[in-house]
């Protein structure tokens, strides 16, 4: 752990330093007591991240207070990755310099020099002041986006609408309702207010059910406590189903022993039930109406990707099971459906997953989507078909890490079903 923060800590001063070569020639012509401002200010602003990072060394952060603790790492996040931005357009200046230089060597002749004026290759090239402030100006972009992320997107609730036809969906269930939500992370809520909210938008909807698709907690199941009472405020006529994601396991705390992690799961496993909600484990249900069902599948976190632990089995769910003319399987990761669902269970008709959290930032106009998750997950948000089988992937209702939301916003599901 030590070795990876001072690693850490290396880059991140390289990027300082890298960055400040750009801010001096900005302020340039700037008096000398703004000049002198301008750099403690900067290098101040480095000093409380490398604290905040230090500190963390030596002091758990899960038990610092959580405002502090969220806002202190989403300031050192929003940061860097502004500053980022402004170190590509400094490499670019640095790569045309370089090209100058070798140039003027190789032809003996004077180097083009930047605007400030002619300077022979000897005497070494000039930035272009151009390229600085541009890269100035493109870093301040994210980092404002950021901030009003925090400030107001996060909290920005959509219902997204989607009306799906089933050429074999029973009668009763004609025009039934179903909101999913997911990945609420409760432990990263500030106040109860956003939830309740939340609670009511979903209520008003008025669904026949509700399906949560995991992540409730960010690590421990007393992440819950605050918002027990709001969360079993969610009503509907045929109850609300839930799974397990990633996140609920505690896999990313350092627990003192495997049965404090154990019974962490158990906790939160009971909290489910106490809160009214039907916990899948690997188990399947049947939603009845007017003497018609349909099937509910429920699965622990299965992912395709490595880097998270296994605990889902989809065949133990489907033991047993008398498909219905339309099942639903709920399952946290959308990698789990290319890689056990399609082609392979053809009787699944949709699969509703979570997880990707659209990475909480991104682009989704008419026309154009993007995010930096897709480079990662195929399925990262809204609805994917192949072969008469669907995946719908919610974008999650809370955050985690980043307390913001930019272009991704935190979303509420609206299914319609309808008859083909």
């Amino acid at each position: 752990m030590i070795v990876r923060t001072l690693i850490l800590l290396a880059v991140l001063f390289i990027i300082d330093f890298y960055v400040f070569q750009g801010v001096k020639l900005l302020t340039r012509n700037a008096a000398p007591h703004t000049s002198r401002i301008i750099s403690i200010a900067f290098w101040s602003v480095s000093v409380f991240c490398f604290s905040v990072i230090i500190t963390g060394l030596f002091i758990d952060w899960h038990t610092w207070p959580k405002a502090i603790r969220t806002y202190s790492f989403a300031f050192i996040f929003v940061t860097y990755f502004s500053k980022l931005f402004f170190v590509l357009f400094l490499l670019i200046d640095d790569i045309f310099r370089l090209f100058r230089l070798v140039t003027g060597w190789i032809t003996s002749k004077p180097a083009v020099a930047a605007a400030e004026g002619a300077i022979e290759a000897t005497s070494g090239i000039s930035r272009s002041s151009f390229l600085i402030k541009m890269g100035a100006v493109i870093a301040a972009l994210p980092f404002t986006a950021l901030l009003f992320g925090m400030i107001k997107g996060k909290y920005d609730y959509q219902v997204k609408n989607i009306k799906l036809a089933f050429n074999k969906l029973p009668a009763a269930f004609n025009g039934f309702k179903i909101v999913q939500i997911s990945d609420i992370h409760t432990g990263s809520f500030m106040d109860k207010a956003p939830l309740e909210k939340a609670v009511k938008l979903i209520n008003d909807l008025k669904p026949d059910v509700i399906f949560f698709t995991g992540d409730l907690v960010n690590d421990m199941s007393t992440e819950l406590l605050p918002y027990k009472d709001i969360l079993a405020g969610l009503k509907a006529p045929h109850g609300v189903f839930s799974i397990l994601g990633n996140h609920d396991y505690g896999d990313y705390y350092q627990w003192p022993s495997k049965e404090d992690k154990v019974a962490n799961l158990d906790k939160l496993i009971a909290s489910h039930k106490e809160m009214g909600w039907d916990i899948l484990l690997d188990e399947h249900r049947k939603i009845t109406k007017d003497g018609e069902s349909i099937s509910v599948i429920g699965v622990q976190n299965w992912s395709e990707r490595m880097n998270f632990r296994r605990y889902g089995d989809l065949n133990k769910a489907l033991e047993n099971i008398a498909y219905s003319p339309v099942n639903i399987l709920l399952s946290h990761d959308p990698s789990h459906w290319k890689a056990e669902v399609v082609g392979k269970v053809p009787e699944i008709d949709l699969t509703l997953a979570g997880h990707t959290h659209g990475f909480q930032f991104g682009v989704e106009i008419p026309g154009f989507r993007w995010s930096p998750v897709q480079y990662v997950y195929h399925e990262w948000a809204g609805l994917y078909s192949e072969n008469q089988q669907h995946l719908y992937v919610n974008r999650g209702l809370g955050f985690l890490g980043y307390p913001g939301r930019v272009g991704i916003l935190p979303e509420i599901t609206l299914f319609e079903f309808n008859q083909s």
